[in-house]
């Protein structure tokens, strides 16, 4: 069994003594980052290795995007796809020794208006979730775990308004129905809501309120999905709420999910 966590970290090199408080607090044998903002040289590895994370698989680049893959167990680089080829550190892979493959994913936010045409940025979202649709239609997953901020709450119960946020990117139908497609193409299966399919769900809070807590308006931005042959063997998600409290934090928290391989 393993317990692997997925969290939007915001500068890692910021935020390199909350990283290793949840890995001391939390311990996810796996922990999956995105948003890390460093090239892969300058990400603070050895106070990682101190903890146990010797094994790491990462993708960098100066000041945006990032993504890396923490572990305590054997992994394996298994490379990464150029989505959209847009240039961006973005996705990364890696095996596990008994196969396993981990993608690690950070989807472009699409910036504040959902028209293509008037906002390129939401038009690059929308080509990268099509193009994650066409390689999982193309190339069926299989026993491989997705997670990472997708930048999209796709169920009503996921946004703290479903009918205030419909012309809100994350939130807009058309959005929606890309990564309901991307996910349908590889039958990925939404790991969190099997553990918690009923009510409200966030992941990531505004730091634009006042008092994100009391405010509460969330939304699930983050994902943990697995292959259909080993979704049975997924349980015991959580969403680490009072991370968002901690001193100076992300606007994400991490997601954890535990399974049985």
């Amino acid at each position: 069994m393993f317990t692997i966590a997925t969290w939007n970290i915001n500068s890692i090199r910021l935020r390199e003594g909350l990283v290793a408080r949840l890995l001391q607090e939390e311990s996810p044998d796996i922990l999956c980052l995105q948003e890390c903002k460093s090239p892969v040289e300058k990400i603070p590895l050895e106070a990682f290795r101190a903890l146990g994370y010797n094994h790491i698989v990462a993708r960098g680049q100066k000041g945006y995007n990032g993504v890396a893959i923490l572990s305590r167990l054997p992994i394996e680089d298994a490379g990464d796809r150029d989505y959209a080829r847009l240039g961006h550190a973005r996705h990364v892979a890696a095996r596990l020794e008994n196969g396993v493959v981990i993608h690690n994913m950070y989807v472009p936010a699409g910036g504040d208006i959902p028209d293509r045409e008037l906002n390129p940025k939401f038009g690059q979202k929308l080509d990268f979730v099509a193009e994650m649709r066409d390689v999982f239609h193309a190339d069926r997953p299989e026993r491989s775990i997705l997670v990472g901020d997708l930048n999209i709450a796709p169920r009503e119960d996921d946004v703290w308004s479903h009918k205030q946020l419909l012309k809100i990117v994350s939130h807009t139908p058309i959005e929606v129905d890309h990564l309901l497609s991307a996910q349908d193409a590889g039958k990925w299966v939404d790991i969190t809501r099997k553990d918690i399919p009923d009510g409200l769900l966030y992941s990531w809070w505004s730091y634009r309120a006042r008092d994100w807590d009391a405010a509460d308006k969330g939304r699930r931005l983050d994902h943990v999905w697995a292959s259909p042959d080993i979704a049975n063997a997924g349980h015991g998600s959580r969403i680490l709420r009072p991370v968002r409290g901690w001193e100076k934090p992300s606007d994400h928290v991490p997601v954890f999910a535990s399974f049985d391989l």
